[in-house]
C-alpha cells in the first residue's frame, strides 16, 4: 500500500510566510496544536534560524531561494522505513534539480543537494514519533525541511563551497514557481512508494549518488581516514571500503571536504 498523494484535487495546501524563524519549527507547531494536514506546505520568502544537519544553520538570502517545509504522513510506513522516505525525499528533489542545472548533479549521503563538488541544497527530516508501552513506536508525522540555493550569489565566507542554480544556469528564476515544481517532483516520488518500490528508489538515489566508487576523507570522532564510497544500503547505512568494507550509520562519520 503507498502512501496517499500529497497533492490532492485542489492542489498542495500552501501556507505562505513573509518572514518565520524556520518553517520546520513551524509545521512542528502545527502538529502540536493538532492543526496538521497531510501535504501542507509552508514556504517563506525570509527565513531568519534556518537549520541544517548536525544542528548547523541554513544561511538563506530573502526572497533568493527556496525555503520550506512539508507536512507528510508517513502511514503505511513505520519507524524502520525512515529511510525509505528519505531517499524518496532525496530522489524528488534530485529529479527537480537536475532537470535545471543538468547531470553533474549529486546526492550526497545522507540528503545534501550536490552540483560538482558544492552544495545546492540540503533536507532536513523531522519525525514526530510516539511511544506505546507494550507495542512498537507509532510514527504519526514527518517535517521534510528543504532549502535549495536558487538565485543567490552572494554567500556568507563561512559558507563552504555553496552554489546557486542562477550560479550555474546563468538565469534568474521565480522561486515561488520553482517551489510548486519541486513538491510536484516529491508527489510523484512519494504518492507511489511502497515497501515493494523501494528498491527502484534505492538504486537510483545509488546512481546519483556524489563521490559513488571515489576515495574521500572521513572523520569518524577523533580519527580521520580515507575509503572508497560504494553504496548506501536499505536501513540507509553508507557502505565504504578500505581494505574492508565497512558500515555507517547517519552521524557517525562526517565529511572531510
Amino acid at each position: 500500500m503507498p502512501l496517499k498523494p500529497l497533492i490532492n484535487d485542489t492542489g498542495l495546501p500552501f501556507i505562505e510566510l513573509q518572514s518565520v524563524d524556520s518553517t520546520n519549527k513551524y509545521a512542528m507547531g502545527l502538529i502540536h496544536e493538532g492543526l496538521a494536514q497531510h501535504g501542507t506546505v509552508i514556504i517563506t520568502h525570509d527565513q531568519t534560524g534556518g537549520r541544517g544537519q548536525r544542528g548547523k544553520h541554513w544561511v538563506t538570502e530573502k526572497d533568493k531561494n527556496i525555503a520550506l517545509s512539508m507536512i507528510i504522513d508517513p502511514a503505511p510506513l513505520s519507524v524502520p522505513d525512515l529511510f525509505i522516505l528519505s531517499a524518496a525525499i532525496s530522489v524528488g528533489v534530485f529529479d527537480f534539480f537536475s532537470r535545471h542545472a543538468g547531470e553533474d548533479t549529486k546526492l550526497k549521503w545522507p540528503n545534501d543537494l550536490y552540483w560538482r563538488d558544492r552544495k545546492a541544497g540540503g533536507i532536513l527530516i523531522e519525525n514526530q514519533i510516539r511511544a506505546i508501552p507494550g507495542a512498537p513506536a507509532k510514527w504519526n508525522w514527518a517535517v521534510v525541511g528543504i532549502g535549495i540555493n536558487i538565485n543567490q550569489t552572494d554567500f556568507p565566507p563561512a559558507v563552504i563551497n555553496p552554489v546557486s542554480l542562477k550560479q550555474i544556469t546563468g538565469k534568474e528564476f521565480d522561486p515561488f514557481v520553482l517551489a510548486n515544481e519541486l513538491c510536484q517532483d516529491i508527489n510523484n516520488v512519494v504518492s507511489a512508494l511502497d515497501q515493494s518500490g523501494f528498491p527502484e528508489i534505492l538504486n537510483r538515489y545509488n546512481r546519483v549518488l556524489y563521490k559513488k566508487d571515489e576515495k574521500v576523507r572521513l572523520k569518524k570522532d577523533h580519527r580521520s581516514f580515507e575509503a572508497i564510497i560504494k553504496s548506501v544500503n536499505a536501513y540507509g547505512q553508507l557502505v565504504t571500503e578500505n581494505g574492508t568494507e565497512e558500515l555507517f550509520d547517519f552521524g557517525q562519520v562526517e565529511w572531510v571536504i
